[in-house]
């Protein structure tokens, strides 16, 4: 045997193909499961999805003047039976875990239909529950059979990838946009409507489209600017939307071209953080409901960016887009801003701290009363 055969050859290591782009800010026309199939694996931050519901509803639903109600009745919604629709959520999960990274974190919202078979899946598929949110609907649509109690809550399950898994939760964030008080898993939003429901030809657009105050609270919660959200049931473009005005990454995926038509062009309308406007209606209640001053940054009264000052114009804030107020060095609540600024033991930030407005400062209680006039039919 020869001396260069004795000499052992060097293993040939194969080189790992550079993974493809991701299709940042784009929607994928495409099946969920097969475009999530397209995506590298631990690529995005966090998914939301509002997945089919499976209403299982039958008939024509009417109101009591005659009138037919505008329900869910599109075949997406439609499945043959309850095993079929179980194997539909565990194969999207199975994507959604695989495309996850290992920080990552995943909201999966439904009803009564279908929330607790989803809940299952996702401890099956090896997820780990960190809440269920009660999306309390502030204006539900009645039960006009009166053969039940109003379906007033939706419900939202939000997991990370394992039980020891690290995840992103901004928990100072939602203190301050619920005025110092933790946020409670319990959230009261309306169901969309006025003019942020998308309409074409007098119908709705999507039957199940979702308020954007809604994604501004999930994504300001479990995320970050930069961080890349997954959407793989788009719809009309809510989480876009949202994700744009809030400085995060979106990809879309969407089946039906309706809805991508109109997604596409609500995200392009989209203004930045410092410029969007997110007009809601709220219920009537007998006592004027207590307002976080979050929800005037939630709801687009007050634009992150806006800077507030005192009537002398002595100090002046600027607010986040988590409802806290920057002052030189100091930060939080427009109440604990306003009493350390001033060296005093309390103050009451909504008369102290003014914005322009047209004809001088103005308190920006005045902005609460006209969102409080504006949530009131």
């Amino acid at each position: 045997m020869g001396v260069l055969e004795k000499v052992a050859a060097k293993p040939r290591v194969a080189k790992e193909a550079p993974s493809a782009p991701l299709p940042l800010d784009t929607i994928l026309q495409d099946d969920c499961i097969a475009a999530m199939k397209s995506l590298p694996a631990k690529s995005i931050d966090m998914i939301f999805a509002d997945p089919p519901y499976n209403l299982q509803l039958g008939g024509d639903l009417n109101r009591p003047d005659g009138s037919q109600v505008d329900a869910v009745n599109d075949a997406w919604d439609k499945f043959d039976s309850f095993a079929a629709y179980d194997a539909f959520t565990k194969a999207w999960l199975a994507e959604a875990r695989r495309i996850l990274k290992d920080n990552g974190s995943i909201w999966v919202i439904g009803s009564y239909h279908n929330i607790f078979r989803v809940g299952t899946a996702i401890q099956d598929s090896g997820f780990w529950i960190l809440n269920d949110i009660v999306w309390r609907k502030a204006n539900p649509m009645p039960n006009f059979r009166g053969t039940r109690f109003t379906n007033a809550h939706e419900t939202l399950i939000w997991a990370s990838m394992g039980e020891k898994a690290k995840y992103t939760f901004n928990y100072r964030s939602m203190k301050t946009l619920n005025d110092e008080l933790q946020m409670r898993s319990d959230w009261e939003f309306p169901i969309c409507g006025g003019p942020e429901r998308l309409k074409k030809d007098g119908h709705k657009v999507h039957p199940t489209q979702k308020p954007e105050a809604l994604l501004y609270r999930v994504m300001l919660a479990a995320s970050k600017p930069g961080d890349v959200i997954l959407d793989p049931f788009f719809g009309t473009g809510t989480t876009g939307a949202v994700a744009k005005r809030l400085g995060r990454r979106w990809i879309g995926i969407e089946r039906e071209g309706n809805y991508i038509e109109a997604a596409q062009e609500r995200i392009d309308a989209a203004l930045p953080l410092d410029e969007s406007q997110l007009k809601t209606m709220q219920a009537n209640t007998k006592k004027p409901p207590r307002v976080a001053f979050g929800q005037l940054v939630e709801n687009g009264y007050l634009a992150p960016g806006t800077v507030l000052t005192d009537t002398k114009r002595r100090w002046q804030a600027v607010v986040g887009a988590d409802g806290s107020l920057t002052c030189d060095a100091v930060s939080g609540s427009i109440h604990k801003v306003g009493s350390t600024i001033q060296n005093a033991p309390s103050c009451n930030g909504w008369t102290f701290w003014h914005y322009e407005a047209e004809g001088g400062l103005k308190p920006i209680d005045a902005l609460r009363q006209t969102y409080l006039l504006a949530t009131q039919p």
